[in-house]
């Protein structure tokens, strides 16, 4: 399998894929420009700009448009993304940042955060309930990424990137809390850093590879079991998408990148991988 370049340069740190459905198309973010890009059926591209310093991941609301992490917590956008009403904020640090996110199978948005700079444990994950109300799920991260739900809501694939793993965290969906923690996999340090992630239909999770030039899947019982190269060292995030979810979505970032040395950085890629994706449940405020 190989990746193929589908859009020019677009982004400074590319992040957060996701496909809407209803659209049939691809929004991601230029995250530290606090912008939503949606890339339209014959390849164009749009901005939006939803935030004067941060956009770390949206997602579709059943009651229409979508929510998004933000700096410091939460803002709702209408479908045009034009339209912005501010959410409720889930702190007031200013060392500490938003990061990635999801929706459990209950409709709860549940974001975590990372210190601006990198610093131990200082992140938290956090879950925006249907009726505005913030709450902290999980403390002591450092870099909050991933966090995908199995199918049955009862496992949620999480990684803190330092770590090197990506943990499945038992998971209450009535309560919205964990029950559990195990590590699913290691990621070898030879192969990169385990950033965003996406789960198939299988049950297999695929995890961006940051500093690794490279998507990898991890089968159900944690096994690898793909290892995808980009032409592209520092790979943030993946998403299926397409008309069936079969095809792999990928973004990267010039982040750490010298000026000039990677030409594609910050490029979205593609592949189709053979197995399709699970499909997403929406923020149901």
């Amino acid at each position: 399998m190989k990746a193929e370049q589908i859009s020019d340069v677009c982004t400074f740190h590319g992040e957060g894929p996701y496909w809407d459905p209803r659209r049939g198309e691809l929004l991601l973010v230029d995250m530290m420009e606090g912008d939503v890009l949606v890339r339209h059926e014959d390849g164009s591209i749009d901005r939006h700009d939803v935030h004067p310093r941060l956009a770390g991941v949206i997602r579709g609301r059943a009651s229409g448009g979508y929510v998004i992490g933000v700096e410091r917590g939460f803002v709702f956008a209408d479908e045009s993304l034009s339209d912005l009403v501010q959410g409720p904020e889930a702190f007031d640090d200013p060392a500490v940042r938003m990061n990635d996110g999801g929706c459990d199978t209950a409709g709860r948005f549940l974001c975590g955060s990372m210190g601006w700079e990198g610093g131990f444990g200082a992140g938290t994950l956090y879950s925006l309930d249907g009726d505005h109300s913030v709450s902290t799920v999980l403390g002591g991260i450092t870099v909050s990424n991933g966090l995908h739900f199995s199918p049955d809501g009862a496992t949620v694939f999480f990684s803190d990137t330092p770590t090197g793993r990506i943990d499945a965290l038992g998971y209450d969906v009535e309560a919205g809390r964990f029950t559990d923690r195990r590590t699913f996999a290691v990621v070898e340090p030879a192969l990169g850093m385990p950033d965003g992630m996406a789960i198939d239909a299988e049950g297999g999770i695929w995890t961006a590879l940051y500093g690794g030039g490279a998507v990898a899947r991890f089968d159900a019982s944690g096994r690898l079991s793909e290892h995808i190269p980009l032409p592209v060292t520092n790979v943030t995030a993946c998403a299926f998408g397409g008309a069936d979810l079969s095809t792999l979505f990928i973004t990267t970032t010039q982040e750490n990148i010298p000026a000039g040395s990677e030409p594609l950085a910050g490029a979205l890629f593609a592949v189709t991988p053979g197995v399709a994706g699970a499909p997403l449940p929406m923020f149901r405020g």
